[in-house]
């Protein structure tokens, strides 16, 4: 399954459609005011599927995520100390993420070292955009968090 991640142009906080490759609705992220970074992901439907919260006052950046409209804590990802390619650790599911030196790309792999959803920065485009390609349709909700969250942690530290 192919879902295409693309920034919303003029929004005031970070909004995101969610596209399959036919163009259709798949899921919408609004970004909501808080003390830093905030995301809830609606279905097609309208239904609220999934939070994405950044704690704040860590070391280094952290993301809680959450299923449902975060009742149901599921596991974090937090950037790890590396100097040269980026490292996350995420605590649900045994996937592990690794990235290329340029942080466009990114490709999730479960717990036995199988790849669960590749990532890819689109460049050319006025927004951010971003190509995934996940293996499991039922992992596509959670492989879109995990790009959320990696997104706004690497938007944190370019500002």
């Amino acid at each position: 399954m192919r879902l295409l991640f693309k920034q919303r142009f003029f929004s005031w906080f970070d909004s995101y459609d969610i596209y399959d490759e036919n163009g259709n609705t798949v899921f919408v992220v609004r970004g909501q005011l808080s003390w830093g970074h905030r995301f809830k992901i609606f279905s097609a439907r309208g239904d609220c599927v999934g939070v994405v919260r950044q704690r704040i006052f860590t070391f280094l950046p952290k993301f809680e995520i959450y299923r449902g409209d975060g009742e149901t804590y599921i596991g974090c990802i937090s950037k790890e100390f590396t100097l040269f390619k980026p490292r996350y650790n995420i605590d649900f599911n045994g996937w592990h993420v690794e990235g290329s030196f340029l942080e466009w790309d990114y490709e999730i792999f479960s717990h036995t070292g199988a790849p669960v959803a590749v990532i890819t920065k689109e460049i050319f485009n006025f927004t951010d955009t971003y190509s995934i390609d996940v293996k499991n349709p039922n992992d596509a909700l959670d492989a879109l968090m995990l790009v959320l969250a990696i997104d706004a942690e690497k938007c944190s530290r370019d500002n």
